[in-house]
């Protein structure tokens, strides 16, 4: 039995059984959240022992080296953590299995391979929920309300940053090296930005993507930086690109500017701006703070400007509810599904190749 077993569950209520695939530190950051919620952490897998000590040691659980043992223990669900290249092995053995998977983003390291998961995942008996947890957020919660009320008229454009100044993740490692991550700042945080813009839009048909990848600073010897999600081991592998500028032209005349960078000479910034035809909005996924942008003719012409405060909620623990709800009652969730990932993963795939072409592409 795990020690994570929450308080929170109602008495006479089994709770979810629920296994983590890949124990490094998202599956940390996934398990350390799943004390707030009605399960039990069963187990763990790793192909590192050294992994697999670490964790078994802080979560008191059982720890394997294979799917099939941990699967092999009753197990309700699982998050699959591990890096992108081998989402799609996981995935599948779950399916099989019949485990509900919370796939952490993105659907995969390559557009085949998320199409593979895909139409694995429309075949199974269970279902996938995808990780993109910027969806959770109370304020992006309020901006669908008020978009479902038409406050906003009709959003047609979406500017959409997510830049570092600098925040290159695990130089050398698995971060950055193509074969395994499928590319750089783009499928990292990018994809973030991505699904957020394309679910306010309402996940419109895509029309055209043009696009500009660069990498500046990732493979630099004189890089320098303050903090460095996990550990820097040096340019020895760095194959991947640091920084993106895209356009996606979409249907009913909607459109998307996308600014990405892990590295850049300028303020970070993680601001969307919405902008509709009644009103727009600013949401900081930094801050988590919200203004929504107004006019009117009322007594005399002016603007106004007004900041939305919503009550705190971790984003991570928002998913996972709705993923161990859906575990608990058998019916899969609405929302994060594999279809709107295999979305998201299309127009990776097209600015990628808009990219590499030098010029706009339209074949998705």
């Amino acid at each position: 039995m795990s020690a994570i077993d929450s308080p929170s569950a109602d008495a006479g209520d089994e709770p979810v059984r629920i296994g983590i695939i890949g124990l490094g530190n998202i599956g940390h950051y996934h398990a350390d959240r799943l004390r707030d919620l009605p399960v039990n952490l069963v187990g763990g897998i790793d192909i590192s022992a050294e992994a697999r000590e670490r964790f078994a040691e802080k979560y008191e659980t059982q720890v394997f080296d294979t799917a099939d043992a941990l699967f092999a223990i009753d197990v309700d669900g699982v998050i699959i953590t591990t890096p992108n290249q081998f989402h799609e092995e996981y995935a599948v053995a779950a399916f099989e299995a019949d485990i509900a998977v919370l796939l952490e983003k993105p659907l995969a390291h390559t557009l085949e391979s998320a199409e593979r998961i895909a139409e694995a995942a429309e075949n199974a008996d269970t279902f996938c929920m995808v990780g993109f947890h910027t969806r959770f957020y109370p304020s992006i919660q309020a901006i669908k309300g008020y978009q479902d009320e038409g406050r906003f008229g009709e959003i047609r454009h979406i500017e959409a940053d997510f830049i570092r100044r600098r925040g290159v993740p695990e130089r050398g490692t698995w971060f950055t090296t193509k074969e395994v991550a499928g590319g750089g700042a783009l499928i990292d945080i990018g994809v973030h930005a991505i699904d957020l813009a394309l679910y306010i839009h309402g996940f419109p048909a895509l029309l055209e993507v043009s696009a500009t990848t660069r990498s500046q600073f990732g493979a630099r010897e004189d890089y320098t930086y303050l903090n460095m999600w996990g550990e820097d081991t040096g340019t020895g592998q760095f194959d991947v690109e640091d920084s993106i500028s895209a356009f996606l032209r979409c249907a009913d005349s909607k459109t998307i500017a996308l600014e990405v960078a892990w590295a850049a000479n300028r303020p970070a910034s993680e601001a969307y701006f919405i902008r509709g035809t009644e009103a727009g909005a600013r949401f900081d996924r930094d801050t988590e703070s919200l203004t929504v942008y107004e006019s009117s003719p009322v007594g005399a012409d002016h603007l106004s400007d007004t900041t939305l405060q919503t009550r705190l909620e971790d984003a991570f623990t928002a998913e996972q509810r709705v993923f161990v709800d859906g575990v608990r009652t058998g019916t899969a969730p609405n929302q994060n599904t594999v279809e709107q990932a295999l979305t998201v993963q299309r127009v990776i795939d097209a600015i990628y190749r808009s990219a590499a072409e030098e010029q706009a592409v339209s074949s998705f």
